[in-house]
């Protein structure tokens, strides 16, 4: 059900990682590796359960949306998760300082 936003004390702005700003170029890490990350802890943090599964729920979106900066690999094993990681050239445009296209921006012409 929804809340009014009077029934919180504080908001926070919605700010996500890039995938350059989140991984290791050479690592590969699981989903629950990468909730992890998406909250600040070390991908190998202790958490309990419950929290482990909002974790799960939050990354398993993020990687969708930015499946075009990253890689996959098959599992190891057939009862291993998926690994992901940062595609190669998403460590090298963020290296650049490439952030995207100036569709915001708006033309000379204007």
């Amino acid at each position: 059900m929804p809340e009014p936003r009077s029934a919180f004390e504080e908001t926070f702005p919605c700010d996500f990682y890039e995938p350059a700003e989140l991984f290791e170029p050479d690592l590969l890490y699981t989903i629950p590796e990468i909730g992890r990350l998406l909250q600040g802890l070390e991908p190998d943090a202790e958490i309990d359960a419950d929290t482990e599964a909002v974790l799960i729920d939050w990354a398993i979106p993020w990687v969708m949306v930015h499946a075009d900066d990253m890689v996959v690999a098959d599992p190891p094993t057939d009862d291993s998760p998926g690994y992901y990681g940062l595609a190669e050239d998403a460590s090298d445009d963020a290296a650049a300082g490439d952030v995207g296209d100036d569709a915001d921006e708006p033309d000379a012409e204007e």
